[in-house]
């Protein structure tokens, strides 16, 4: 009964693609998000979505948050401070467009913008464990919404063996909250290069899990790549399909749901749920956000520019299962059945076949 309920409700659900709405901003930047109200996968899905801006001297304060993220730069480049849970120093990681992150429970995180362009970074993640299924709740350290705020003048100066005085003020000094905008000579820490290191994946320069001429090139997530992945129970990939291109008809066969991005560029998309009805037909553009429900058909055809999207999928290791191209399942399936599920003419399934013997997941447009 409780299935079929969800079954039901993501049959009945809106699906179309969103954008993202401002939850706060100050001098620095603004912080987006997508709300349960306006996507209702989110809160079926558990999954929390958001976009961090900062202008040249922005400072995202540090936080931590009641959910597992991966974060993905979208634009710019600046530096990510990151502590991990019971870690002793943090990781001053430099990151720059392409970038991917899998942030676990527990870690500390705050970034920083140098200079121009804007900093803008991605973030999608389970929110299964957190306070509100289907968006991100975030703890922030200082500022005016910080924890400290919260603690009495007594048990700040206690935890941090400070005289009363001087723990109110170093808790009351900062009228911020959330973004910040650095003062004019005041020096940040330089990032290192080294603490990259198994930390983050660049999708623009990794090596292509699939390169089809005209077609498309995918960039995967996994454990093997970036074994953070593993901590945070999530799967991603960065997908580039050419003008008019297509992506194979297909459907993550491991109970997972299919959260996309639209980075730049534009496309239709087509989703088919149960009893072949078709729950969504529309055009996908750059900065929109769509979630795919478990083991839904998904469908994109590029506009002329192309398309690009960044996805997460709520398991570590994602399998996906495609209806065509070389590897889908009906070249698998014998030609009798085929033949008789179609009910088709020994003909028609010679000619059926036959084609798409060389493709794979993507498909060049036709001349």
């Amino acid at each position: 009964m409780v299935q079929r309920t969800c079954i039901a409700e993501a049959m009945s659900m809106d699906l179309s693609p969103k954008r993202p709405v401002k939850a706060y901003s100050s001098d620095g930047g603004a912080y987006y998000d997508w709300s349960p109200a306006d996507l209702p996968m989110l809160r079926a899905a558990s999954i929390g979505a958001a976009k961090l801006s900062l202008v040249a001297g922005g400072l995202a304060l540090p936080s931590y948050s009641d959910s597992a993220k991966v974060a993905y730069v979208l634009q710019g480049k600046g530096t990510c401070g990151l502590l991990l849970p019971e870690a002793t120093a943090e990781k001053l990681i430099p990151v720059k467009e392409g970038d991917a992150l899998a942030l676990p429970f527990g870690v500390v995180t705050w970034w920083h913008n140098a200079s121009s362009p804007d900093l803008v970074v991605l973030f999608l993640g389970d929110t299964s464990k957190g306070h509100t299924p289907g968006r991100f709740t975030n703890m922030q350290l200082t500022g005016s919404t910080g924890i400290f705020t919260g603690l009495s003048t007594e048990f700040v100066a206690r935890a941090w063996d400070l005289p009363q005085d001087a723990a109110a003020t170093l808790v009351s000094t900062q009228p911020g909250a959330g973004i910040v905008k650095i003062r004019d000579g005041h020096r940040m820490p330089d990032p290192s290069d080294k603490d990259r290191e198994g930390m983050v994946l660049n999708c623009l320069e990794a090596p292509l899990d699939v390169d089809i001429k005209n077609g498309g090139r995918v960039v995967v997530l996994n454990t093997q790549n970036l074994p953070l992945v593993k901590e945070v129970g999530l799967g991603a990939d960065l997908v580039r399909i050419d003008g008019h291109s297509m992506c194979s008809p297909g459907f993550s066969c491991d109970s997972a749901y299919q959260v996309t991005y639209i980075v730049r560029g534009s496309g239709r998309v087509q989703v088919v749920g149960i009893d072949g009805t078709r729950v969504l037909e529309t055009r996908a553009e750059g900065g929109c956000l769509f979630i795919v429900p478990r083991f839904f058909v998904v469908s994109k055809i590029a506009d002329d520019t192309g398309m690009e999207w960044f996805s997460i999928i709520t398991t570590p290791n994602p399998i996906f299962s495609h209806l065509a191209g070389r590897t889908s399942v009906w070249k698998a399936i014998s030609p009798a059945v085929l033949e008789t599920s179609f009910n088709t003419t020994p003909e028609m399934e010679k000619l059926f076949r036959s084609k798409r013997l060389d493709s794979e997941i993507f498909f060049a447009p036709t001349n």
